[in-house]
């Protein structure tokens, strides 16, 4: 079971980084995802993930206090409106299916820009 736990937690950093080149695919949530199934299958690999330079902090932020950072908040819903601005134009015909894409990007939206700012405890 561990293995198999371990195997899903480098799927997500995988699809995390695949996450890096495409604005519509977040990379953060792959990313904590991958520390907690991480801290089930490895505590090296969570403390490399934890430790490291550009995905540490937020990772840090998210578990004390459920927070994203401004420029975070920012950045994620830009590339939310973004995607969105593509499906209107380059999307499927359906409009109901852009609506459905639509509401599922709002909901997205909200979600993260209801979240706390981090405090930043050391």
């Amino acid at each position: 079971m561990r293995l198999l736990i371990l195997g899903c937690a480098w799927l997500m950093v995988g699809i995390g980084v695949i996450g890096i080149f495409l604005p519509v695919l977040p990379t953060t949530p792959f990313m904590i995802l991958a520390a907690a199934l991480f801290a089930r299958s490895s505590p090296r690999f969570e403390q490399w993930l934890i430790d490291h330079p550009r995905y540490g902090q937020p990772l840090i932020d998210w578990r004390r206090e459920g927070a994203i950072s401004r420029r975070a908040k920012i950045a994620s819903v830009s590339a939310m409106a973004a995607s969105f601005g593509i499906v209107l134009f380059f999307g499927p015909p359906q409009i109901w299916l852009k609506a459905l894409i639509g509401l599922i990007l709002l909901c997205s939206a909200a979600f993260v820009l209801t979240r706390p700012a981090p405090g930043r405890q050391g």
